[in-house]
């Protein structure tokens, strides 16, 4: 694709499998090009850079020395997120940050302050709220089709093998990645909580089944909301061979049920529509098995919706907030289970 006159120029920190996505992401968009990839493996990041057309930086430094990097795609281990994020703001960059925003709420915090200060827009990776399925559920949320919410379930059951964990020091690390639920679950967190509303208190069990790591592998959780609906959250790497991630919204007056971004199933006080057609069979897990299987078009979705926002002078759609309010609620799901009670929001 030729890239527009006025294309605004991304950088990519971390060359890793999401951020050969948030590459091809790029490709899709004619208002942007790749300009730069850098990474702690010089090798990685040249591989990257030679198959996009883009220079390989030796750092991040010399990265965010280049006038014509407009913003950073911030594709490292989770734990680094907010310190990378924040130099790249503090050079002018607009930032996108991968799941989740951090480790820690101090973490996203530190990162949000420091975007606000230097007037730069962020966005943190939550691409499924662009899937068809959750913007169709939300506009019927919003129109009330469903009535007053009661009841919220988010489910993600993959599947992820040793030899993934193994893969690099940092992963399964609470420092660094946290487990399936701070990784992979966190998605369906983040749209749980956008269809839903806010979290008022959290009681979960979260254990290690199946996988040599330090975190978890499987959590499971009670949500009572703000509003007075319940919910679950449930998690998992050990669920062999992967399945769909699904959420369940339902309401007075009618249900809507998404996998995989896909809204396969609604239902308002008459017998269930038929499933989209284009629902995906659950002999192809997709991502639930395999990590670099993902859609980019979420992806592409939101890089759009960033650099509208920096046009328009609004926040993005999934800004900084909306990634810490999904940290939030897994954070409180592991204070609650390693504290064995029940867990009461700040926010």
């Amino acid at each position: 694709m030729t890239p527009s006159t006025n294309s605004r120029g991304f950088g990519i920190v971390g060359a890793g499998t999401v951020a050969a996505m948030h590459a091809d992401a790029i490709a899709a968009l004619p208002s942007a090009r790749l300009v730069a990839v850098t990474d702690v493996d010089v090798s990685a990041a040249e591989a990257l850079a030679a198959s996009r057309g883009a220079a390989a930086e030796r750092d991040l430094d010399a990265l965010l020395a280049r006038g014509d990097v407009d913003v950073v795609c911030v594709c490292v281990p989770s734990g680094q997120h907010a310190e990378l994020g924040m130099r790249a703001g503090k050079a002018g960059k607009h930032l996108v940050v991968e799941k989740p925003v951090d480790v820690t709420l101090e973490a996203a915090d530190r990162l949000i302050r420091a975007a606000r200060a230097a007037g730069v827009a962020l966005t943190v990776i939550s691409q499924h709220r662009f899937d068809p399925g959750l913007i169709e559920a939300r506009r019927l949320i919003d129109e009330g089709a469903l009535g007053r919410l009661v009841l919220g379930e988010a489910s993600t059951k993959w599947y992820r093998s040793q030899a993934y964990y193994d893969s690099a020091a940092w992963r399964g690390t609470w420092a660094m990645d946290g487990g399936s639920l701070l990784n992979q679950g966190i998605h369906y967190v983040d749209l749980l909580r956008w269809c839903m509303g806010p979290v008022a208190e959290v009681t979960a069990v979260c254990t290690t089944q199946a996988h040599q790591i330090e975190a978890e592998d499987t959590s499971l959780a009670i949500v009572r909301f703000t509003s007075g609906a319940v919910g679950t959250i449930m998690s998992s790497t050990a669920a062999f061979p992967g399945f769909p991630q699904r959420l369940e919204i339902t309401g007075t007056k009618g249900t809507v049920i998404i996998e995989d971004g896909r809204l396969v199933s609604r239902a308002f006080g008459t017998p269930a529509q038929p499933a989209d057609s284009g629902a995906q069979p659950a002999d192809r897990p997709g991502a639930a098995a395999d990590p670099a299987a993902l859609d980019v078009s979420g992806h592409a979705a939101q890089l759009a919706d960033l650099l509208a926002a920096i046009d328009e002078g609004r926040a993005p759609a999934v800004d900084g907030e909306a990634g810490r309010a999904a940290l939030e609620i897994v954070c409180a799901v592991y204070e609650s289970s390693r504290l064995g009670r029940t867990v009461t929001l700040r926010s």
